[in-house]
């Protein structure tokens, strides 16, 4: 009998060809009626998906192997891996819808319907090129193809909107390096966010020239209220901006009934001693917060950041146990990079200074040490 044969040995009797051609006949009405199963299947809704694919699964394990199918056998074969594919992508399973329409292609190059599918679940996984691709040899079979010339379009305009993205990210991240590299040659040391809820995510800036403009916080412990300075250059002394913001023309802060608050009784601090430097990794990560989207960042871009020799890990500015921390009068005449390059100033993100009023009883408590933040 053919049945018992070893696989590969040509039958060598009339019977023996006559049992095979029998088998075959009987599969390929088996995948027949499976296959129209299937269509009915399809035909009767969403509910009955599931049932259409193991009716197409089962008309194509009557057809293996695929290998040793002739032309018009495989045309066959290539119509059920397309059916699948189409009932695979109505019920979201793109990769396997993929799969199937490859295979369907590899089997019968000239099916348009499998490119058509393929373009499809390609989309749907984001494989672009690969998407642009089956368009393209769908079109080779069939150019007049309106369906496939439509989703080229889309395909191509994705594809241009996403080079847009690569290029708005890799200069997003060269800024951000730049601008890590800045702060990391200054001797300046970030630490985590600590007043985001004021501010909103907040960043220097470094302009043609080089100098770094901090946006910076100011608040007013005896009452914590706050402003703010949008651009502080690094080279400005802090005088100038005083002189402004509590100038005799100026209106007297709402809260400030007593009019304590003048240009002459103002002093700034701020709290040295306190936090934990970020790693060069997490100062990347900081930087570029905000600018782009964390999922459109390269794998692997934060390898490598954190060397031994990272001069923001030194453990002894790491002082943030409660009671470490004091507070360090500012030098009005000195410039902002001056004071942020103070060893004991762990910059929160954005400078932080404290503003109080020699005039007021707060003042004796403030320098006395016997307030601390809430």
């Amino acid at each position: 009998m053919a049945l018992l044969m070893e696989p590969g040995t040509e039958p060598l009797t009339e019977s023996e060809q006559a049992d095979l051609a029998g088998i075959a006949a009987i599969k390929e009405s088996a995948a027949r009626e499976f296959k129209e199963q299937g269509n009915q299947f399809v035909r009767m809704g969403r509910k009955h998906y599931a049932e259409a694919v193991s009716c197409y699964t089962k008309a194509i394990a009557q057809m293996e192997p695929l290998t040793s199918l002739d032309a018009a056998a495989a045309a066959d074969a290539s119509v059920l891996f397309a059916n699948r594919a189409h009932v695979n992508l109505l019920l979201g399973n793109h990769r396997r819808a993929l799969d199937d329409a490859e295979q369907a292609i590899a089997l019968s190059p000239s099916s348009v319907k499998a490119y058509y599918r393929a373009v499809k679940a390609a989309l749907a996984l984001d494989l672009l090129p690969d998407a642009a691709s089956f368009c393209r040899r769908g079109l080779e079979q069939d150019p007049a193809n309106e369906e496939l010339k439509k989703l080229l379009s889309q395909v191509d305009a994705k594809l241009s909107e996403q080079e847009r993205q690569r290029a708005k990210v890799a200069q997003a991240i060269a800024a951000a390096k730049d601008l890590a590299a800045s702060v990391e040659k200054r001797g300046v040391k970030l630490g985590e966010p600590a007043y985001q809820e004021l501010t909103g995510v907040k960043k220097p800036k470094l302009d043609e020239q080089g100098v770094l403009h901090w946006p910076v916080l100011l608040l007013y412990p005896e009452v914590m209220s706050s402003d703010f300075i949008e651009d502080f250059p690094e080279t400005d002394t802090f005088s100038p901006h005083l002189d402004v913001m509590f100038s005799e023309s100026s209106p007297p802060l709402p809260w400030d009934e007593n009019h304590a608050y003048t240009r002459y009784t103002v002093e700034l601090y701020y709290q040295g001693g306190f936090g934990k430097p970020l790693s060069k990794s997490e100062r990347l990560r900081y930087l570029l917060e905000g600018t782009v989207d964390s999922k459109s960042l390269p794998d692997g871009l934060l390898d490598g950041e954190d060397e031994e020799n990272d001069t923001s890990q030194s453990s002894t500015i790491v002082l943030s146990a409660e009671g470490s921390s004091k507070w360090i009068k500012v030098k009005e005449g000195k410039t902002l990079q001056e004071v942020l390059q103070d060893k004991d100033f762990i910059i929160p993100a954005i400078p932080v200074f404290f503003v109080v009023s020699r005039k007021t009883t707060f003042y004796r408590d403030f320098n006395a040490g016997n307030w601390s933040l809430p």
